[in-house]
């Protein structure tokens, strides 16, 4: 029986989320799961001039931890023998005229090459802009609540050349996993929602998990999202909260929360979704990036461990998801914050999951109180 700790019982991740807030966060909730138990705290605000806090399990849009979600489900078909994890994907989904090299591996893996139709950048910086949508600015606010059928943002990007030779490469494209939600649907003659119920959703009783399509809405309770643009020379700031996600899709469309993110990634990893040699392959990084399928593998630090993860951002909300490969040891966070064209949280993200990382998993004070 898992044994619920105080802030005063873990002070050293109290105050590192509470130096997120001061970062920029406007609210943030972390969930760890270690042999001393289950810790859940939060801090900043659940909404931009009030003084409650965020939720201890509130929904959160998870961005693109929607990607390992769906990876699994594709891998869950291979071992149903549905799919073929190293067939043509051309074979699946002919009428996308794809190269007949990229398999569904290369999907899952980003190596296919294929254009990121949320905007992708030459080898020279300079950017190739995609949807309008992710434009950003006020276009990105005022067309929120627009429809975008995914097959419709896979032949945006397919309208640009491949960035490689499929296989030769690695580069992050959404566009991958829209591909893998249109395989997933075309092989089981079902919507994706309704497969990821029957895999994971159900069989783990992940209840406050929603895969939301083109709904705008998100579960109460909820901290709230916002995104800040220029308007007339001056800075405007609005509740994005609500929003068509289907600008973005299986890229990072779903809703979570941090109890809901723990127990999918514990299950995962665990060994409970996934026959063992799929697991194996799942967790196989790539060279250049250590992304395996629908998952990075990353070092903590000092110590020489391993973690499992992704984290994702999605228009002011965000969510990290980490395990030890075994899955007895996980992080999980929601994060809220003002987002902006200039991206200007990326650096505080970035060395907020780098601390977390440290604290939780590698080196760090947690780890010395032992």
């Amino acid at each position: 029986m898992s044994i619920t700790l105080t802030d005063q019982d873990r002070p050293e991740l109290q105050t590192t989320i509470e130096e997120m807030v001061e970062s920029g966060f406007t609210g943030v909730t972390m969930r760890v799961h270690d042999e001393r138990g289950e810790w859940v705290g939060s801090a900043g605000v659940r909404k931009l001039g009030e003084t409650a806090k965020p939720p201890g399990n509130g929904h959160v849009r998870i961005g693109s931890n929607t990607k390992t979600f769906t990876a699994t489900v594709v891998l869950q078909l291979v071992a149903e023998g549905a799919i073929g994890l190293d067939a043509p994907v051309t074979g699946y989904l002919p009428e996308f005229a794809l190269d007949p090299r990229i398999t569904v591996r290369m999907l899952l893996q980003h190596t296919s090459g294929v254009f990121n139709f949320t905007g992708d950048y030459n080898d020279d910086g300079t950017f190739v802009p995609g949807i309008p949508a992710t434009t950003a600015g006020r276009e990105w606010v005022d067309n929120r609540f627009k429809t975008y059928r995914p097959e419709e943002l896979v032949r945006l990007a397919l309208s640009q050349p491949a960035r490689f030779e499929p296989g030769t490469d690695w580069s992050y494209a959404n566009t991958n996993y829209v591909l893998a939600r249109l395989l997933i649907e075309k092989v089981t003659g079902h919507s994706l929602a309704e497969e990821m119920q029957r895999l994971i959703l159900g069989p783990l009783g992940l209840s406050d998990t929603v895969v939301p399509d083109t709904s705008p809405e998100i579960p109460e309770p909820h901290t709230h999202a916002y995104y800040r643009y220029e308007d007339a020379g001056r800075p405007k700031t609005v509740d994005v909260t609500r929003q068509n996600p289907s600008w973005i899709s299986t890229g990072g469309d779903m809703i979570s929360t941090t109890r809901d993110l723990h127990t999918f990634i514990s299950a995962l990893m665990g060994g409970k979704l996934l026959p063992a040699p799929l697991l194996a392959e799942m967790c196989k990084p790539h060279p250049k990036a250590g992304y395996g399928l629908g998952v990075f593998v990353q070092g903590t630090g000092e110590n020489g461990g391993t973690v499992i993860t992704h984290n994702g951002g999605m228009a002011g909300h965000a969510a990290l998801m980490y395990s030890t490969p075994d899955g007895s040891k996980t992080l999980t966070a929601a994060l809220n914050y003002v987002d902006d064209a200039a991206l200007s949280m990326a650096g505080p993200f970035q060395k907020a999951t780098q601390r977390l990382v440290e604290e939780v998993f590698g080196g760090g004070q947690a780890e010395r109180a032992r």
